[in-house]
């Protein structure tokens, strides 16, 4: 059975990593690791995740950086990219194994299914899933793995401010499509209730859009962690 190296990505996340890394402890009786890699944090979020994670990281902010320095440290033959405000479901390990089962097999990812309960976020949520599903592209929040000899063969994430999980998917396509799961993994829509579902979505496809007509990631991360 394939080890899974779960790498989390964390900054300032006090007030949720202890109840994410909390559901998360099953998978640890199924072989997987937990690996939370912090980005620089001022809260208490290192202190907390300490004593429910196998390994946790303290290094330089960006989550590019964060999720290679996990990766480097990982004893798993699968890498598995988790966000701190994603849930996956209960089978998730098996469902992972299972689709990389076939050695033409690299890499994958979920359906996502946002949070909250408003009508248009299972609009925005099925829009993610297809456009996923029709390109091959995959983000962060869709819970992406790969196996990790194929993430080394790619060089890992590059090192930029944004658009990572986008840049990697790029490079995975040259040797494979994803497996994308229809299971869904539950990422929170706090950003979206927080900004506006349509004003966010605007800005995603600014952004998208920008970043597929070569603007510099680091501008373009400036204007979407904004305050």
């Amino acid at each position: 059975m394939s080890r899974i190296s779960v790498v989390m990505p964390i900054l300032n996340e006090a007030l949720q990593i202890e109840a994410c890394l909390s559901a998360l402890q099953p998978l640890r009786a199924q072989d997987c690791e937990l690996i939370v890699a912090d980005g620089g944090s001022r809260d208490q979020g290192v202190a907390l995740a300490e004593p429910l994670a196998d390994r946790v990281l303290v290094g330089t902010k960006g989550r590019a950086m964060q999720m290679n320095a996990g990766a480097q440290q990982a004893s798993g033959d699968i890498l598995w990219f988790l966000h701190a405000d994603s849930l996956p479901p209960p089978d998730a390990a098996q469902r992972i194994r299972s689709a990389l089962e076939s050695p033409e097999r690299g890499w994958g990812r979920f359906d996502v299914r946002l949070s909250g309960r408003r009508p248009l976020l299972r609009v925005v949520e099925g829009a993610m899933n297809f456009r996923s599903r029709l390109t091959g592209i995959a983000t962060g929040d869709q819970g992406v793995f790969v196996r990790r000899s194929l993430f080394e063969r790619v060089g890992g994430f590059p090192s930029i401010a944004l658009m990572e999980d986008i840049a990697l998917s790029r490079l995975l396509k040259r040797h494979s499509r994803p497996v994308c799961l229809r299971q869904r993994l539950q990422t929170s829509s706090r950003r979206w209730e927080r900004d506006g579902i349509l004003r966010t979505i605007l800005l995603m496809w600014r952004l998208r859009l920008a970043y597929f007509l070569g603007a510099d990631p680091a501008r373009l991360a400036r204007i979407y962690y904004r305050p």
